[in-house]
Formats: C-alpha cells, sequence, structure tokens
C-alpha cells in the first residue's frame, strides 16, 4: 500500500500561503497605519486650528480696542477727527461685526481681515500714528515684566 496523499498539493500552492502572507501583512500594516494617520491628523488640526484662531482673534481684539479708542475720543471731542477719519472708523467697525466668528470655513474671512488691515493702515497713516499690530510678544516672560 502506498502512503501518498490522495491529493497531493502542487508546488505553487505551497508558496500561495507565503505570497498570501506578505499580501496580508502589507495590508494590516496599511490600515493602521491609515488609521493611526487619522488620528494624529486631528489632534495635529487641532492643535494648528486653536493656534490660528487664537492669533486672528487676538488681531480682532486689537483692532476693536483701537475702534473704542478711537470711538471714545470722538465722543469727547468730536472735532478731534476728520470726517474721513470718522468714516474709516465706522467702516472698521463694521467689518469687525460682520467677522462670521462662527463660521470659519465662511470664505470671506480672509477678505474681511485684508480689509480691516487696509482701513487700520489708512487711518493710522492720516493720523500720523506709528501703531502696528505685532502680535502677542512670544519671548516675554511673566518673570521679566516690571509692574
Amino acid at each position: 500500500m502506498d502512503s501518498k496523499p490522495a491529493n497531493p498539493k502542487p508546488l505553487e500552492d505551497i508558496f500561495d500561503s507565503s505570497v498570501n502572507l506578505e499580501e496580508t501583512h502589507f495590508q494590516e500594516g496599511y490600515k493602521d497605519g491609515f488609521n493611526d494617520g487619522l488620528v494624529l491628523g486631528k489632534q495635529e488640526g487641532r492643535e494648528v486650528g486653536l493656534k490660528l484662531g487664537f492669533e486672528v482673534g487676538e488681531e480682532l481684539g486689537f483692532y476693536r480696542g483701537c475702534v473704542d479708542v478711537w470711538n471714545a475720543a470722538n465722543r469727547v471731542d468730536s472735532s478731534c477727527f476728520s470726517s474721513r477719519v470718522q468714516k474709516n472708523i465706522r467702516q472698521m467697525e463694521e467689518l469687525i461685526e460682520k467677522y462670521p466668528f462662527l463660521d470659519p470655513e465662511n470664505e470671506s474671512v480672509q477678505e474681511i481681515m485684508d480689509a480691516l488691515r487696509s482701513k487700520f493702515r489708512a487711518i493710522s497713516a492720516t493720523l500720523s500714528l506709528k501703531l502696528e499690530y505685532d502680535g502677542y510678544p512670544k519671548s516675554t516672560d511673566v518673570k521679566d515684566l516690571e509692574f
């Protein structure tokens, strides 16, 4: 009696499992990497969004503060600014109020910021002010501040 199996496997079938094993590991590695990338991408996107949102809010707050000071000065002495400057201040205030705080994907965001910067430069130049928005000082440490 012969002890040969009834259906001998051809030589190609022996290597199929090795080839499939490599493909299986490749697919699993791709899937794991893709999922890890999604998680890290969301985290990085959130961090970048918070940073940029803070910077935009800070700049808008600076412009709001300038408009408030100019409006207060105008209330004290209505002749302290020309009608052209007063008009520019009103337009700047309207742009700030028009800014879509709750819709950051609004296409007009950059357009409004550009218009605000332009109005600010126009008012500063007309008033001969050397006032610029440079952002929050990054290198200042609390211990370096004088009170």
